[in-house]
C-alpha cells in the first residue's frame, strides 16, 4: 500500500513532463548504444546472458537543479553483481561512459543508499531504516521509486517507503545536472525503467552548479 505522503505535490512546482515517449531514446544519449535500447515499451540497458565489463549509463540530454522524479523499475540478473542505480544531479565523464555525481542505488544490499560516483567515490547516506527498505523492494518486479531533491537536501521513496533523506554539507558540491540510469559492471543485468517523469521545482538562488565539466553526446 502506497503510504499517503507518496502523493503529495510540492509547492512552486511545473506540470509533471514524462521523460520517456515509450517508443525511442528521444531526449537520451549513451556512450554503449549496443547495450541500451527500447523494449517492448520500456527504456532497457543489458541481457541476462552477457556480463556487463564496465559502468553504462543512459543519460537524458538535459539537465535539472530542484525536481520530483517519479520512474519504476525492474532489476534482473543471473549472475555477479546485479546492480543499477539513478544518477541526479551529475554530469558525464567525457570519453569513458562513466558520470560523476550522485547515484541513487537500486539492488540488494543497495536500496536505500546515495553513492557519491566518480567523484568521492563512497556510500555518502543510507537510510535510518534499512531493513524496513529492505522489505519494500520486491525482487525481480516492478518498483516505483520517487526522489524529490530540493536546495542541497535529497529524499526518495521505494514503494511508498521512505528510503533516503540526506543533505549535503560540502557547499561547493554543484547541485545540478543530468539525470541517468546505470547498468552495473560485473554482472548479468538486464534493467527496465518505465513510466519515468518529472516535476521540475523552482532553482535555488545562489546555490554551486557544474560549469567545468560540458556534457558530451556521442556522434
Amino acid at each position: 500500500m502506497m503510504l499517503a505522503g507518496f502523493f503529495i505535490m510540492p509547492a512552486n512546482a511545473q506540470d509533471t513532463v514524462s521523460l520517456f515517449d515509450g517508443k525511442t531514446l528521444s531526449g537520451w544519449n549513451t556512450e554503449e548504444p549496443e547495450i541500451w535500447r527500447v523494449e517492448d515499451g520500456m527504456l532497457t540497458g543489458g541481457e541476462l546472458d552477457t556480463m556487463i565489463q564496465a559502468n553504462t549509463f543512459l543519460v537524458t540530454n538535459d539537465t535539472y537543479q530542484n525536481f520530483e522524479l517519479t520512474l519504476k523499475v525492474k532489476l534482473l540478473g543471473t549472475e555477479g553483481f546485479v546492480n543499477s542505480g539513478f544518477q541526479i544531479r551529475s554530469m558525464p565523464v567525457d570519453g569513458n561512459g562513466e558520470m560523476s555525481g550522485y547515484q541513487v542505488d537500486a539492488g540488494d544490499g543497495w536500496w536505500g543508499k546515495i553513492y557519491d560516483e566518480t567523484r568521492r567515490n563512497m556510500v555518502i547516506a543510507e537510510s535510518a531504516d534499512m531493513e524496513a527498505v529492505d522489505k519494500a523492494a520486491i525482487r525481480g518486479q516492478w518498483n516505483e521509486y520517487r526522489i524529490l531533491a530540493e536546495g542541497r537536501r535529497i529524499r526518495s521513496w521505494i514503494n511508498g517507503v521512505a528510503a533516503l533523506d540526506y543533505t549535503e554539507a560540502d557547499m561547493s558540491i554543484p547541485q545540478n545536472g543530468h539525470f541517468a540510469i546505470q547498468a552495473h559492471s560485473e554482472g548479468k543485468t538486464k534493467v527496465h525503467v518505465k513510466d519515468i517523469s518529472i516535476r521540475v521545482l523552482e532553482d535555488t538562488p545562489g546555490i554551486p552548479v557544474w560549469t567545468e565539466m560540458p556534457v558530451h553526446t556521442p556522434e
